[in-house]
């Protein structure tokens, strides 16, 4: 039976609704680009004005003065250095329940009750635990005390670990076991399996976790507010500096939240195909 052609009209109104939702998403981002070029004069104003002498005395004031690359290097040290604990720690433990089921489900539904707590839940004792930390000598050394990037990697780590090991469990199941008998018969040692033969074809799934863990740790604000103070701060305190006792800065705070904005923008673009090859992976089965 041949298919109906579809109307001109049904075309019309599908991607008009697409341009909607698309108009809906973005407009933010262009409003706050927009405005990180405006001057004083023009931000806080009605009916808002779109034409404007550009100035970039908001990124000025947001880099030199507010010194918005220190949040930046924090943030980016502390942002990889945690997702590669969380992709590192969680591909071993996901490949151990994928495989060889330890504690029967069990352990790995604890894994995933933990992740129900919320994160306002758990600050205070986090908080508690790095105060004490900090003040031995072994916890300077290592810098996980409060306002060391320490605390914060430890802190991302734990809390988007349980994610990463759900998420990755289903990868690891959908890979055939028989490569992995083959691999063996041929003479590999089970790490040379894994490295050669397991983590190359769960690569989509693990860019995946990478990219998602990597997104919450940029973007978190309570654990960053509460265990840092001026050393260890990232972005997102950062952006909270320009709320001052004067008054909001709207131009440079646009300014800031614009260079917040533009790395995950390059990175989520950058990763757009294994993200989609990850999120499909397993979909369709022969």
């Amino acid at each position: 039976m041949l298919q109906r052609p579809t109307s001109f009209a049904t075309e019309v109104l599908r991607y008009g609704l697409i341009v909607l939702v698309l108009a809906f998403i973005v407009f933010p981002i262009l409003w706050m680009v927009v405005t990180s070029f405006k001057p004083p004069q023009d931000v806080m104003v009605s009916p808002p004005r779109f034409l404007f002498t550009p100035t970039l005395d908001n990124y000025v004031h947001a880099i030199w003065e507010k010194n918005f690359l220190f949040y930046i290097k924090n943030t980016l040290f502390i942002s990889v250095t945690s997702t590669v604990l969380v992709v590192v720690a969680g591909a071993l433990a996901a490949y151990s329940f994928a495989r060889y089921n330890v504690g029967d489900g069990h352990i790995l539904f604890f894994i995933l009750s933990t992740k129900m707590f919320p994160a306002i839940a758990v600050i205070l004792p986090y908080f508690l635990i790095f105060r004490d930390t900090g003040k031995t000598a072994v916890g300077r050394f290592l810098g996980v005390g409060l306002d060391q990037p320490g605390a914060l990697i430890i802190s991302y780590t734990m809390f988007n670990l349980p994610f990463a090991i759900w998420l990755l469990v289903s990868f690891f199941q959908d890979i055939p076991r028989e490569l992995e008998h083959s691999a063996r018969l041929d003479g590999l040692s089970r790490m040379k399996v894994l490295r050669k033969v397991v983590f190359p074809l769960a690569a989509p799934g693990i860019a995946v976790t990478g990219v998602f863990t990597l997104i919450f740790c940029w973007n978190e604000f309570l654990f960053a507010y509460i265990l840092t103070r001026k050393t260890a701060s990232t972005i997102t305190v950062g952006v909270e500096s320009f709320f001052t006792l004067q008054g909001i800065l709207w131009g440079p705070v646009a300014a800031a939240a614009t260079i917040s904005v533009l790395p995950m923008m390059a990175f989520v673009l950058l990763m757009q195909r294994y993200m989609v090859r990850g999120l499909t992976f397993g979909a369709v089965r022969g």
